[in-house]
């Protein structure tokens, strides 16, 4: 009994012998290759250090393959970092991309915040080479809150100094100077003289790109900043700082017409230049060439050799037995800990999954009351401008009937035309905001194109005749004289794309083009060209000029004026239609705009009148001795109306609110009421609906400055018989006044 005691602890004995034996073993063997890693790394940061960039580049790498097999994780991202710092510093943007990947993947792992927050850095400051901005600015702003709250006061002023790089690709110089400005006196005040440079000059160059604020300012600006920076270059052997210096150097000397100077400047920048990228160009060979190699393996071998070959003389069949069984458990309680660990990440997931989706509800409901409010500030603010234009228009109509003198009459024309702009102004901003909330529906109407196009054709004739341009129309005859469609959305697209290109064109031509593409029984495919030979568009403009308030330039803007609007119209009718618009243009050469819409070909005609082809047949002498009340809480909108009725020959009287509008309907015999809306007291629609309970075949037409399109059917059950929107143009007020008197037409029923 008592021997048998004596062999098994004998025999616990030999075990626990081993497993201090085979850690060791291990233990020793690890350390070695991490020493190794770190001497590397030294090497490498040291090469680095003397701008040695193939040298220091294959160390990484070598340094990279050794610290992958081991367990240190903050030691491979730290390698990891440095490694992708040095290919963002040669310009190999897509190995810097990778190796900073990894490193962030390690670092989420790991508790080790200082290294992350540089990880991201780092990643922001390759996305902003690579131009994914949006992208970009995530990472730095991840980087910072983590710099913060390290209080890491040079990690912040990095930061900084890459928000402002992200700002200057971006073409946001004024934004990149107020970031290098704030960067700088940190790196100074810390000693960061490298970084300190570099700022300055990323400051000159964006102020040489600045295109606000006064030329020679900005010039000025650019060359003391340059002069701080080559202080501190003149010093330290910073050699891409030079190169970048005579790039600006040159630039500067262009501005101040020393041309001499800045093909010096110029020349000796190209010629460094290419030198240093050659450099970088070595540097990655070589990297890729330790990558592939077997050299990195032979060091691992090389320092490993030694222990392998005591390790196999000692080792004997029992003791690898145990160390196999030994190593199944380790693999075993490994595989629980990742079981464990991952459980744990997921719930963390779903935390995180659950916190961003209750942030997409709060965004969701913030943008809806951030739409809201804007369809009712346009509601407001369209009201409020129409009613003051209306006094424009009104009283403008009223001078240019008194026979002014030719000198008024020009400034007076002058008044129409800017007036009539603003008008047109307000309702594009509507138009634009409809098709935004998909407010606004295709009809299907029976028309012909051709038509309609010579409409738009003549309409816009004297706007080519003002700048001498001459208008030529090509229409393929096969086109069926039928079809069915939106004519007035069409004709909208046409004006707006025709008008463009009027606009920037001087002393030249403007092709409209319609062509059958394609016809079958039932439909037919057609293709829209409007070609102009005017100042062109740039390829970089083309991307956004079909958005909201964009023009390609500043210049453009103030030599041709517009507000950018009508190509965004454009745009959205015609995604609305099922189609979408096509640019080819040049600067100087012209512009080609293009379009293809599949029409229902209509088997019956029946022309629809627009907007462009209204023929207003009023015959005055009728209205002459008419009854009119107006119902206008403003002044001057009372005089204007009561004016424009009164040169007409028909007798007007006012009342000033609804309360009073209804006392005098009940007392007097008129024949026509135009009613305002927004009142005091009673609004005009309320003070319609108590004269209907009475009488319920007096005309009653809306005047008002409300936008009415949406809800068109609600005024007319309210008892109103017509709707005519202020400002308006006269011979169509006359023509809704005269036509409601004789056809008698009456409210819709509820």
């Amino acid at each position: 009994m008592n021997k048998n005691r004596l062999k098994y602890q004998q025999l616990t004995l030999l075990l626990l012998s081993f497993l201090v034996f085979f850690g060791a073993k291990a233990q020793n063997t690890n350390q070695d290759t991490i020493a190794l890693v770190k001497k590397y790394q030294k090497e490498a940061l040291q090469a680095l250090y003397n701008q040695e960039y193939e040298v220091s580049l294959v160390k990484f790498v070598r340094a990279n393959k050794l610290v992958n097999p081991t367990n240190d994780q903050l030691l491979k991202a730290e390698i990891k970092i440095t490694t992708s710092n040095l290919y963002y510093f040669i310009q190999n943007y897509g190995k810097a991309e990778t190796e900073i990947v990894k490193a962030i993947s390690i670092l989420q792992t790991v508790d080790k915040k200082s290294f992350l927050a540089q990880s991201y850095n780092i990643y922001g400051l390759i996305l902003t080479r690579t131009e994914e901005f949006d992208k970009a600015e995530q990472y730095i702003n991840d980087a910072n809150e983590l710099f913060i709250e390290l209080k890491d006061e040079i990690g912040q002023a990095d930061v900084i100094f890459s928000s402002g790089l992200l700002e200057q690709k971006r073409g946001n110089h004024k934004n990149a100077i107020n970031y290098f400005d704030a960067a700088a006196p940190l790196f100074n005040s810390k000693n960061y003289k490298y970084q300190e440079s570099f700022s300055y000059l990323s400051k000159a160059d964006s102020y040489l790109n600045l295109d606000t604020g006064s030329p020679q300012k900005n010039l000025s600006e650019a060359k003391k900043a340059l002069a701080r920076a080559m202080e501190i270059i003149d010093t330290k052997a910073y050699t891409k700082q030079r190169i970048a210096s005579h790039r600006i150097k040159s630039e500067i000397a262009t501005r101040e017409m020393d041309y001499k100077l800045a093909q010096t400047e110029l020349a000796a920048y190209s010629r460094k230049n290419d030198s240093l990228n050659q450099v970088f160009i070595n540097a990655v060979s070589k990297g890729v060439d330790a990558e592939t190699s077997i050299s990195a393996l032979t060091d691992i071998i090389e320092a490993q050799k030694t222990n392998i070959d005591k390790q196999r003389k000692s080792i004997n069949f029992g003791k690898m037995t145990g160390g196999l069984s030994i190593a199944l458990i380790v693999i075993l309680s490994l595989l629980t800990l990742s079981l464990y660990k991952n459980n744990n990440l997921r719930a963390k997931a779903n935390e995180l999954l659950q916190d961003k989706n209750n942030e997409l509800l709060l965004a969701k409901e913030k943008a809806e009351k951030a739409s809201l409010a804007k369809a009712q500030f346009l509601s407001t603010i369209t009201h409020e401008l129409r009613t003051p234009l209306y006094a424009v228009t009104g009283l403008t109509h009223l001078l240019q009937e008194e026979d002014p003198k030719p000198d008024q009459k020009e400034h007076l024309n002058s008044l129409k035309f800017s007036g009539e702009y603003l008008l047109s102004l307000i309702n594009n901003i509507l138009d634009l905001n409809k098709l935004e909330a998909n407010k606004v529906e295709v009809e299907k109407t029976s028309f012909n194109i051709k038509k309609h196009t010579n409409d738009v054709l003549v309409a816009l004739k004297k706007s080519a005749d003002d700048k001498k341009n001459n208008l030529h129309f090509e229409f393929d005859e096969s086109i069926p004289e039928k079809v069915l469609g939106d004519p007035l959305k069409l004709s909208q697209i046409l004006i707006n794309l025709i008008g463009n290109s009027l606009k920037f064109t001087q002393n030249g031509d403007v092709h409209v083009r319609i062509q059958k593409i394609q016809e079958t029984s039932d439909r037919v495919a057609l293709h829209f060209e409007i070609e102009d030979n005017g100042v062109g568009i740039s390829k970089k403009k083309q991307k956004s000029i079909f958005e909201t308030f964009s023009q390609a330039s500043l210049q453009i803007n103030r030599k041709f004026g517009g507000t950018g609007l009508g190509l965004s119209i454009v745009k959205n009718l015609l995604e609305l239609m099922g189609s979408k618009i096509q640019l080819d243009s040049q600067l100087g050469k012209g512009s080609k705009f293009w379009f293809d819409i599949n029409f229902a070909i209509s088997e019956e005609f029946s022309e629809t009148k627009t907007p462009q082809n209204i023929i207003y047949d009023v015959d005055y002498s009728l209205l002459e001795n008419r009854n009119v009340l107006v119902v206008e809480d403003n002044k001057i909108n009372q005089m204007i109306t009561k004016k424009i009725l009164e040169k007409n020959k028909m007798v007007c009287q006012v009342a000033d609110n609804g309360t009073d509008a209804i006392a005098m309907v009940k007392e007097n015999n008129f024949e026509v009421v135009l009613m305002d809306i927004h009142m005091p007291g009673i609004s005009g629609i309320e003070a319609t609906q108590e004269i209907r309970k009475f009488d319920k075949t007096l005309p009653i037409i809306a005047l008002t400055a409300v936008t009415i399109d949406e809800n068109l059917d609600d005024f007319y059950r309210a008892g109103f018989n017509e709707i005519i929107p202020k400002p308006f143009k006269t011979e169509e007020f006359f023509e809704k006044i005269f036509r409601t008197i004789e056809n008698k037409k009456l409210p819709v029923e509820d």
